[in-house]
């Protein structure tokens, strides 16, 4: 019995010792004292890209750098694997990913999420040229679809009963999809309706290319990805409900038309 409570006692005064310490940091505590929040992106327009200057923009840029002035943070963009977001994440590379994120049951199960900010849909880009061919999913059955790796467009491509036998290849990225659509090695690109209404036709660097209308393989909503039982997923919340209430988020959505805003004021 008192080797028992010589034991519990040392447990004890060790337990308050690393108390003191202040054990591990939460992610809240990490980014104030580092100043940084480290972001994890891809670059599509109209989300993250670079504009002519070659400096990075796009809806969620700013939405984010918003968000972390209301943290009092700056934010640190990294570019990321999209593919490889879940372990980014988990080894700390970066603390969040943010990046037209898709809100699925499985990236639930790695994630937590912030509350929906965007909508958007899965559509299907193909050559103008093709406009006669590629007019449903029964003509694309046995086509050549690109979309990127571990996204939502290659998933909605992989469980469609229709599409299921198609020749899917994936791409490192949602702008590389467009890349082999446009040199012909690929038919069909699957990607975010609101990457393809601001990239594709008239004005655009991609204008022979067309989404074929009538056709959405899902919707979706966007969210913001952090690790399970962070504490940032409330600060986070906290600031998008506010820059919505103050008017910051329907200034963004009159500058970036193609992204479905979900945020709204507060009744």
């Amino acid at each position: 019995m008192k080797k028992f409570a010589a034991l519990a006692m040392a447990a004890a005064v060790l337990a308050g010792t690393l108390a003191g310490c202040g054990g591990s940091a939460s992610d809240l505590e990490k980014i104030e004292k580092n100043g940084v929040l480290k972001v994890g992106i891809t670059l599509y327009e109209p989300m993250n890209y670079k504009d002519e200057d070659g400096n990075l923009t796009g809806f969620d840029t700013e939405l984010t750098q918003a968000v972390c002035e209301k943290l009092g943070v700056d934010a640190e963009f990294v570019v990321i694997d999209w593919d490889q977001k879940v372990t980014e994440l988990k080894s700390g590379n970066i603390d969040c990913v943010w990046n037209g994120m898709t809100l699925t049951d499985e990236l639930k199960t790695n994630m937590d999420f912030s509350m929906p900010y965007a909508g958007n849909t899965q559509v299907c880009v193909i050559n103008k040229a093709n406009a006669d061919v590629y007019t449903t999913l029964e003509s694309m059955a046995d086509a050549r679809i690109v979309a990127e790796a571990g996204s939502t467009g290659a998933a909605a491509v992989e469980a469609n009963e229709t599409l299921k036998n198609a020749q899917l290849t994936t791409m490192t990225a949602q702008r590389d999809t467009l890349l082999e659509l446009k040199s012909g090695t690929a038919d069909v690109a699957v990607i975010d309706g609101v990457m393809a209404k601001a990239s594709v036709g008239e004005g655009t660097s991609y204008d022979d290319l067309m989404i074929v209308e009538g056709l959405e393989l899902s919707k979706e909503e966007y969210g913001v990805g952090l690790r399970k039982g962070s504490d940032l997923t409330a600060k986070i919340n906290e600031a998008l409900q506010q820059l919505a209430d103050e008017g910051f988020v329907d200034q963004l959505a009159e500058k970036y038309p193609t992204v479905q805003v979900m945020l709204e004021p507060a009744a």
